[in-house]
């Protein structure tokens, strides 16, 4: 048996940068980038589901040159001190109660503070450099009802301290952590006495559903982006950068049924359109007894029960 391709998509390991390169930007997503960038401030981008919203983080990172996106995925158990760093202390407890020599090389080295401590996405994009990081805090709108003021002074400020440093400052002025991204001890940062403060503010990209309203104080330090519909021609020039130059009345009937979806009202993503036009213009595409079952199935608006 011949295991079909998949999907450009669905490829593993996931070619994160060719999600960027497949996006195709409108021309107002690209004058509030752009302002976003000169003014230094997060752009908070929102709209349905599968709208494309997340991607325009990695298809910026690309345009620009500026390497893997830190990517802060949130939900209603997230924390600010999460996003700045995570810090082992059931660990450090344990190597603390070492027995023998292990305890006295503890010691000398006060357990070593750096080993139990790493950067989060949002403290790794913070950390001074020349040329930003992009940073995507993904879906705000599922966070406690608390995080998106305690993220207010981060971005005003660019500042954060880690408390557990702070305290050491005097002993250890200096400790290498491990970025969010990192790997190997090549990859350490340096912080001075506990604390960290940008030099280059990152290229924030906030997503939200638009599932509840946030707070206006959080709203000032944004600029927001509303993700337009994509017309008939756009989702054409989307199909074709996922999927090449592919075209039939299948797939023309395909993206009319989907405008005339989502022009309803029903909640439908561009990525449930891509699903269905690969599998009909695939080599072994469904018969026309199961395709119009699966067609059903594959557009079916997501708020439909």
């Amino acid at each position: 048996i011949v295991w079909p391709a998949p999907p450009p998509w669905r490829q593993f390991p996931r070619a994160v940068a060719g999600r960027g390169r497949t996006f195709q930007a409108d021309e107002s997503e690209v004058r509030m980038v752009n302002a976003a960038l000169y003014l230094r401030r997060p752009l908070l981008v929102t709209g349905a589901p599968g709208s494309g919203k997340s991607s325009l983080a990695y298809a910026v990172a690309d345009e620009l040159g500026l390497g893997q996106v830190l990517v802060w995925s949130i939900n209603s158990r997230s924390t600010l001190a999460e996003g700045l760093y995570h810090y082992d202390a059931i660990a450090r407890l344990r190597d603390a109660n070492l027995p023998g020599d292990a305890v006295q090389n503890a010691v000398d080295t006060e357990f070593d503070i750096g080993s139990y401590l790493k950067l989060g996405p949002l403290g790794t994009a913070l950390m001074p450099r020349e040329r930003p990081r992009v940073l995507l805090i993904d879906e705000i709108d599922k966070s406690d009802i608390d995080l998106p003021n305690d993220l207010l002074h981060v971005f005003e400020e660019g500042v954060f301290e880690i408390p557990e440093l702070v305290r050491a400052a005097d002993r250890h002025p200096e400790v290498r952590l491990l970025p969010y991204d990192g790997k190997t001890d090549a990859d350490k940062l340096t912080i001075q006495r506990g604390r960290v403060a940008t030099s280059a503010f990152p290229v924030v990209f906030i997503t939200s559903n638009g599932e509840r309203e946030l707070p206006p104080a959080f709203l000032r330090r944004c600029l927001r982006l509303e993700t337009l519909k994509p017309d008939v021609e756009r989702l054409k020039k989307i199909v074709q950068a996922h999927l090449g130059n592919v075209a039939g009345t299948a797939i023309d009937d395909l993206i009319a049924q989907f405008v005339n979806l989502r022009d309803e009202g029903r909640v439908i993503a561009v990525d449930q359109l891509l699903n269905a036009i690969f599998l009909v213009s695939s080599e072994k595409s469904p018969s026309a007894e199961d395709w119009e079952s699966i067609r059903e199935t594959l557009l079916r608006a997501l708020d439909e029960a």
